[in-house]
């Protein structure tokens, strides 16, 4: 009986080992093509959101510590690794995977994707007159913050749509929906 012609969905099986690794999968993820903007676009928002929720919160604990703006920024931009890495993470293993193993796809996932967005939005603060001396109840804290979120996602979805269609990135992350 030839196999070779075996249709999805007629069996339970376990997934196929290639799409785990990226190479091709149900959601059109193979390298080089099927990757659409939709699905990079909420790859990156996704990827905000954690460091949005990271980056905030590392401004208003380091402001309310009184620290200055570099010691502020360092924490502010380890937490939204942080908080960034954590989403995928408990995605990851809500799908069942060990802790150790989602650890590894989180870091594989969101690496690239967090250090550009963030490299971006500081980027942004730093260039903005008046942003970084700026504090919390400041309007042009909020502006340059969110302006600078706001020009990251739209750098990072290109770079994560470049890696989800060469199966990186939150490629990786698919293979476990």
């Amino acid at each position: 009986m030839d196999h070779s012609s075996h249709h999805p969905g007629t069996a339970h099986h376990h997934p196929d080992p290639a799409a785990e690794h990226g190479h091709g999968n149900a959601h059109g993820h193979g390298p080089g093509h099927g990757t659409t903007w939709a699905t990079a676009m909420q790859a990156t928002l996704h990827c905000l959101t954690g460091c949005a929720i990271g980056e905030i919160l590392g401004m208003v604990v380091g402001t309310a510590l009184m620290w200055g703006n570099v010691p502020t920024m360092v924490l502010a931009i380890a937490l939204a690794f942080v908080f960034g890495y954590s989403f995928t993470l408990f995605a990851v293993v809500r799908a069942g995977v060990s802790m150790k193993a989602a650890l590894k796809v989180a870091l594989a996932a969101d690496t690239v994707s967090i250090a550009v967005m963030e490299l971006v939005d500081n980027g942004i603060i730093a260039l903005v007159p008046g942003a970084l001396d700026a504090h919390l109840s400041d309007g042009l804290f909020w502006y340059a913050l969110l302006g600078g979120f706001a020009v990251a996602f739209v750098i990072t979805t290109p770079v994560n749509k470049w890696m989800i269609g060469r199966g990186k990135g939150h490629a990786v992350v698919h293979a476990y929906h």
